[in-house]
């Protein structure tokens, strides 16, 4: 559709100045409908390589990346933008009050699995203490997007070549989708999952319409509930 607008501009602009043109061939002209991709939902395999990837490293700070990534299904915004005022963790509980895109903020309770690395990150990790952000860098008191994408790339350049070949497409933001799809297995309902994960309208009720995206089904889901059909 964009590139047609700019076609259509730029075929008008022919006719109006030079008179190249005697009608602009872009009028009328249907785009096909594209078909909705699902959104990536990671295999065990995957899971599984990128969870030891992150164990092997050792580093506190990329625990917690991806903790609060995996297991909270966090933007790269919202994590790039948390605030030390706005994290309350401990050795038992945990919780954030996170949503820097758009303004929607939100306060979300932590699995452990979430919890644990964000407090020994906290605890023992080598980050700014003046900074008022969470994730710090070694040049600047907030580690930024671009930085915990290149944290994420760095990660994965750390496996090994059967490794890569199942991982080097992912992205960060594929944790959010993939938390969505455990989530639902997990018995959760839209309206929960869309309030966990920041979907909500101006008017701050569940954006469902968003959620449906983040967990449409795969022509792969339903190959593997095939097998569980019985006559």
């Amino acid at each position: 559709m964009r590139v047609k607008s700019i076609l259509g501009s730029f075929c008008q602009w022919l006719i109006d100045e030079h008179g190249l043109l005697k009608r602009n061939p872009t009028r009328g002209l249907e785009l096909p409908a594209q078909q909705v991709l699902a959104p990536r939902m990671l295999s065990d395999e995957q899971r599984s390589i990128l969870r030891t990837l992150v164990e092997q490293a050792e580093d506190l700070r990329g625990g917690a990346l991806f903790a609060l990534g995996y297991w909270a299904g966090c933007r790269v915004s919202d994590v790039a933008h948390l605030l030390v005022e706005h994290t309350h963790v401990g050795p038992k509980i945990g919780w954030i009050h996170i949503g820097h895109k758009g303004g929607k903020f939100r306060d979300i309770d932590l699995l452990n699995q979430a919890r644990r690395p964000l407090f020994e990150y906290l605890q023992h990790g080598r980050r700014d203490r003046e900074s008022p952000y969470i994730f710090t860098s070694q040049r600047n008191q907030q580690l930024t997007e671009a930085g915990i994408h290149h944290w994420f790339r760095s990660l994965k350049q750390r496996a090994k070549k059967d490794q890569w070949d199942e991982i080097a497409q992912l992205s960060f933001h594929d944790f959010r989708h993939d938390f969505a799809h455990r989530a639902r297995e997990a018995g959760w309902t839209l309206e929960e999952v869309a309030y966990y994960l920041g979907h909500v309208t101006k008017k701050g009720t569940p954006a469902i319409q968003t959620t449906v995206r983040y967990t449409q089904v795969s022509r792969e889901q339903v190959k593997e509930k095939l097998k569980r059909v019985k006559g």
